[in-house]
């Protein structure tokens, strides 16, 4: 940061200082503290559905929903050949936040399997709402982050693939889809970080790496 010139507190705080940043953190803590209390015992409907709840919360909406404008920001600088170093770091990154998402609905599926009494209508209701309220503060940061567009990408075309990342997540747990007929903005995305089966990077190549016979140790 120093060799760019730049604030070092800026870059640091941005997490507490940025608004939209900031109410994405407010959102995930009541989760958190949830099931961190040491004393949180799980066997009664109220303890189960705040278990699932939580579940649903951290698979869906954090790994499954939240980071994509990001994501979707630096794949699309690597397509055009900008940033590309960053862009293939992304893409190891998108795929374990895709694990963790993965994993995590089927922990919730399989919890809706054993425990059919917790997925009430209203437990349902809570849980779009959820969803809503998730997509609104993703919408607050794409704005923040690209509020005039670049590259041929703009505020509007994120806020359209986090709708249909929404629904994609939504359905996967057993809900309808939340914005009806919302179509992908982004079709190549599916090609980079592929939204229908994982890309094995460990099966790719490096081949800029030297020998160690052709370094110069001098």
């Amino acid at each position: 940061m120093e060799s760019l010139g730049l604030d070092e507190s800026e870059i640091f705080n941005a997490y507490h200082e940025v608004q939209s940043i900031r109410d994405k953190d407010e959102f995930l803590i009541p989760f958190i503290d949830a099931i961190m209390d040491p004393h949180f015992k799980t066997g009664t409907m109220e303890a189960d559905q705040t278990l699932l709840k939580s579940l649903i919360v951290f698979a869906c909406l954090m790994e499954g929903l939240f980071f994509y404008v990001g994501f979707t920001q630096i794949l699309a600088l690597g397509r055009q050949n900008k940033m590309t170093g960053a862009a293939e770091q992304y893409q190891y990154i998108l795929r374990d936040e895709s694990m963790h998402c993965n994993f995590g609905i089927d922990l919730i599926n399989q919890i809706k399997l054993e425990n059919p009494h917790l997925w009430t209508a209203e437990f349902k209701a809570e849980i779009k709402a959820l969803f809503q309220k998730a997509v609104d503060l993703e919408y607050r940061y794409a704005e923040d982050t690209m509020p005039r567009g670049v590259l041929g990408l703009n505020a509007s075309m994120f806020k359209g693939y986090l709708r249909y990342i929404a629904n994609r997540r939504a359905t996967q747990i057993g809900l309808e889809a939340l914005f009806p007929n919302e179509e992908n903005p982004f079709p190549w995305m599916s090609e980079m970080i592929d939204l229908k089966k994982e890309r094995n990077f460990f099966e790719t190549r490096v081949i800029e790496y030297q020998s160690g016979g052709a370094l110069s140790w001098d």
